[in-house]
């Protein structure tokens, strides 16, 4: 995958692409990442970017030419034809519809995603209508600027391409993720999360200042453990982000655990 970045602070991605998983899958050619300066695109001596809106108002607006102009050095696929191009622009915006995992998902399937890091008050809305094929927004606040989203958004895509994590099953047993086909070898213990969150996880030492692991997890009964974890998702989902249920995949089983868990809280 190719990803670009069209920004006016390009520096600002220096720190967050040099680690973890996201350093990996470039260094092993998996996602090639492009940050591209729009005052380089500009043609004054001030290097403008931005001016006062049409119809008054607070704050500055981002200039549609460096946009434009930068989009169209970059040979990207004409609007009508991006999805047969496996491509999409990206304008990061508060009024964009939210990101979540499936999102992600539907971009990690992409060749290419061109994102556009707003600034100021937005950014002229010629680009959202003529330039990009979409919209994002990573959550009901305002940020300074697009940069953080589009970091956020290079992440949660490059770990959901072919290779970047070492064992891809742990990719579709996360929170969130609807996706239940990972691939088992043998009995197994580990239930995907079928768009609940996680389930709790523990690691040594057993008995941490007399907080003990659950005993269950010690069993070897891989039924047991599946089902332990199984209602601990349940019943984070239900205390944390109860809006998760309307759309997750239940089972008989998982709603006479729900139903169980509903009833201890009344």
């Amino acid at each position: 995958m190719r990803v670009d970045i069209l920004t006016i602070f390009p520096e600002f991605f220096q720190g967050p692409f040099e680690h973890g998983i996201i350093s990996k899958a470039r260094q092993a050619g998996l996602v090639q990442i492009e940050i591209h300066d729009l005052r380089a695109f500009t043609h004054d001596r001030h290097r403008t970017v931005d001016d006062r809106p049409f119809g008054g108002g607070e704050g500055m607006v981002l200039k549609p030419e460096p946009i434009f102009e930068c989009i169209e050095s970059l040979d990207v696929a004409p609007l009508a034809g991006r999805g047969s191009a496996q491509e999409s622009v990206v304008l990061l915006s508060a009024q964009g519809e939210r990101f979540s995992q499936p999102v992600a998902t539907e971009l990690a399937k992409l060749q290419r995603m061109i994102l556009i890091c707003g600034r100021y008050e937005g950014v002229d809305e010629r680009v959202g209508e003529h330039l990009a094929d979409r919209e994002i927004s990573i959550g009901d606040y305002v940020l300074s600027g697009g940069e953080l989203g589009g970091a956020i958004i290079v992440d949660a895509v490059t770990r959901l391409l072919p290779g970047a994590v070492g064992n891809e099953n742990s990719t579709r047993q996360e929170s969130f993720t609807s996706d239940i086909a990972a691939v088992q070898d043998g009995p197994t213990s580990t239930c995907s999360s079928r768009g609940l969150l996680d389930y709790p996880h523990y690691t040594r030492p057993a008995d941490f200042r007399g907080m003990v692991v659950p005993e269950v997890l010690f069993s070897g009964n891989h039924e047991e453990i599946r089902r332990w974890r199984r209602r601990t998702a349940l019943e984070k989902t239900w205390r944390n982000r109860p809006d998760l249920l309307n759309a997750a995949v239940l089972s008989d089983e998982d709603k006479k655990l729900l139903a169980q868990i509903k009833g201890k809280d009344i």
